[in-house]
């Protein structure tokens, strides 16, 4: 569903603003789109110092940037909203002025998207969508990625060799 990258300079957003800022995009999406609020997916993307151009020049000043992927559909009217509430919302969550906030929206056919091995619906069409879902696949996107089975927990814990095992998909994590 929505898809939102936000990418900021190595340091700059701490754990309680990236809360504030998945909550506040995420508060912001439903409320202009009426999806349900765990569609949402905010990820957090630090880059290095030396990593971050503008105009060819090392990024100089405060910025950070919201890139949200959303299906198609949505009105002009409504996109413009979206956008505006997220500069709204997001500027006092991230303890930024909304000048420091580069919003951008991109549209992608849900024809075009899949999820939980599913091609996603067009808009309005998600509770028809979720209906159709087999139940465990519902219950695992309605719980926002908070659902683990046992034997999925087990295999998120910590190996003896330094790894962890991302519950859902398996795949391995150097530890930090």
């Amino acid at each position: 569903m929505p898809t939102y990258t936000v990418t900021a300079p190595s340091g700059r957003l701490n754990a309680e603003q990236k809360q504030n800022l998945a909550t506040a995009i995420t508060r912001a999406h439903h409320d202009i789109t009426g999806a349900p609020t765990y569609f949402a997916q905010v990820i957090f993307v630090e880059v290095q110092p030396g990593n971050y151009f503008v105009g060819g020049a090392p990024l100089a000043h405060d910025q950070i940037f919201i890139h949200g992927q959303i299906r198609a559909g949505r009105s002009e009217e409504d996109k413009r909203k979206l956008i505006e509430k997220i500069l709204l919302v997001c500027s006092p969550a991230a303890a930024a002025p909304a000048s420091a906030l580069w919003v951008y929206l991109v549209d992608l056919p849900a024809a075009q998207m899949a999820e939980f091995g599913h091609i996603l619906p067009e808009p309005g069409q998600e509770a028809q969508w979720s209906a159709s879902l087999p139940a465990a696949d519902r219950q695992r996107m309605e719980a926002g990625g908070r659902l683990l089975s046992e034997m999925d927990e087990a295999k998120a814990a910590r190996c003896t060799s330094g790894t962890r095992i991302h519950p859902v998909s398996h795949l391995k994590y150097q530890r930090y």
